[in-house]
């Protein structure tokens, strides 16, 4: 009767001990909050510009070219190709381990049992129920296939190779992104580098113009109308317009050389490109759709919501090591101590174990990779948070950008008309002798920044119109 009572207790504190094996630890979790505004600016029109191919976007067939060469050569997203490749590897990895190993081989080996321990004993009967003499030093050869398995009964594996297929949908959708910021970045340098041909056109014009206006001071000078501060006064201008020709002229090849970078090509290469196209180049309209479009065209929305449902997918994995594993070993094969009884029928072995173990004590290392894989979880969720309220702040920005953009460049146009017209009258009243000549060079050098400002704002419109194209998801379909 007490036995029986001891077995009972016994079997009750395994009973304990097991679940108490099995139990994970609290932890706090976080629920992303995926909810965006209604709309930008009170409007419901879901028309979504992001959503037009880069090639239907963009007109201009010399920047179409750069991007096209730029998608085949560019090495970072070559890079982002072999990510891909990596993560691919890695569902592979984990679907096989889900499944049965198996392996063949054989070994050679030589033991000698002390004469008092259990094996020497053996060794001993056996030698004298044989007519031959067993070798003082016993060898044995091995020869056969081997397998284990470990029975993914709290589906561990499985999840684990679940993760791994979002983490490549994630590398898929992070090459889309690549491919989104190289398009922008492309269309960004190339419409910079046609402002800066517009400049470098502008500079040498008023050189021209400035050209003829010292040589006018000059015959003015031997006239004894001007004196020789005039002079010099015109001549520091045309030299201040040389080196800003200069400047500009350093600024392109820069700008070109960025752009055979991005495109995969050495230095000092032309840009196919017209210049004249410039000042006929009109800033796309672009329609932004309502914010919960974002969600779905943007890459980086993507990737980051991706990268959320693997980590959600760790901490199952993590969980499950708390749970015993079960493994199932099994081997055949031949065994003998003599080669030449190796392929006889008695020297036939098989065995067939199975294993069911789980964490009992000291489970510190399982419980901190717990609490660490939860701790990604929740970095994640923040991570997906903070990709689409730094996607709704782009498009805001960008359309305000856009409109405050316009503005400025009607003004900025009628302000180079009023100085353009300033130089032709202050040219005028100095020849008359009715002005003095810092007025026109003041006027001059006026007309000259207000017509580079022109330029840089109609730069400024369309790179707006890059980047809003680039936050809306555009550019990698």
């Amino acid at each position: 009767m007490l036995k029986q009572i001891m077995y009972k207790c016994l079997g009750v504190a395994c009973l304990l001990f097991a679940f108490a094996a099995c139990k994970t630890p609290a932890l706090i979790t976080r629920t992303e909050n995926r909810a965006v505004p209604a709309s930008y600016n009170n409007s419901q029109d879901s028309t979504n510009t992001g959503k037009i191919r880069w090639k239907e976007f963009f007109t201009d067939p010399n920047l179409n070219a750069l991007i096209d060469t730029a998608l085949q050569n560019n090495q970072e997203l070559n890079i982002s190709l072999q990510e891909i490749a990596i993560a691919s590897n890695e569902i592979r990895a984990r679907q096989g381990a889900y499944l049965p190993f198996v392996g063949f081989g054989g070994a050679v080996g030589v033991t000698r049992a002390g004469r008092y321990t259990s094996e020497g004993v053996l060794e001993g009967n056996t030698e004298r129920t044989l007519d031959t003499r067993i070798p003082y030093f016993l060898p044995n050869f091995q020869l056969g296939p081997t397998a284990s398995w470990e029975v993914d009964i709290w589906r561990k594996l499985r999840t684990a190779k679940k993760a791994a297929v979002i983490r490549y949908q994630s590398s898929v959708e992070g090459r889309n992104f690549s491919i989104t910021n190289l398009v922008s970045e492309i269309a960004t340098s190339y419409y910079e580098l046609l402002g800066l041909d517009n400049e470098l056109a502008i500079v040498q014009q008023n050189l021209d113009i400035q050209t003829n206006a010292l040589n006018l001071v000059k015959i003015q000078k031997q006239a004894t109308r001007v004196t020789e501060l005039a002079v010099r006064r015109f001549e520091a201008q045309v030299l201040n317009t040389q080196g800003l020709q200069y400047g500009i002229q350093q600024r392109i090849i820069e700008t070109e050389n960025r752009i055979n970078f991005l495109v995969g090509r050495y230095p000092n290469q032309p840009i196919a490109r017209d210049a004249q196209s410039f000042s006929n180049l009109v800033p796309a309209i672009v329609n932004t759709g309502i914010p919960s479009q974002l969600l779905e065209n943007r890459p980086d929305i993507r990737q980051a919501e991706l990268n959320l449902a693997a980590a959600k997918l760790d901490v199952q994995v993590a969980k499950a090591d708390f749970y015993p594993s079960l493994n199932i070993s099994a081997s055949v094969g031949l065994s003998a101590y003599n080669p030449k009884f190796l392929f006889s029928p008695e020297s036939i072995l098989f065995s067939l174990a199975g294993s069911l173990v789980g964490p009992w004590i000291n489970r510190n290392a399982i419980i901190a990779a717990y609490y660490s894989t939860n701790a990604r979880q929740t970095q994640a969720a923040y991570q997906y948070e903070r990709t689409v309220l730094n996607a709704y702040i782009e498009v805001a920005n960008q359309l305000s950008n856009i409109s405050n953009l316009g503005k400025s460049y009607d003004v900025k146009a009628r302000q180079v008309e009023a100085l353009t017209q300033s130089v032709a009258i202050s040219n005028t009243l100095f020849n008359a002798a009715r002005a003095d000549y810092t007025e026109v060079l003041f006027t001059q050098r006026d007309a000259l920044e207000s017509r580079f400002q022109l330029i840089e704002t109609k730069v400024q419109q369309l790179n707006a119109m890059v980047s809003m194209y680039r936050a809306l998801g555009g550019g990698w379909k």
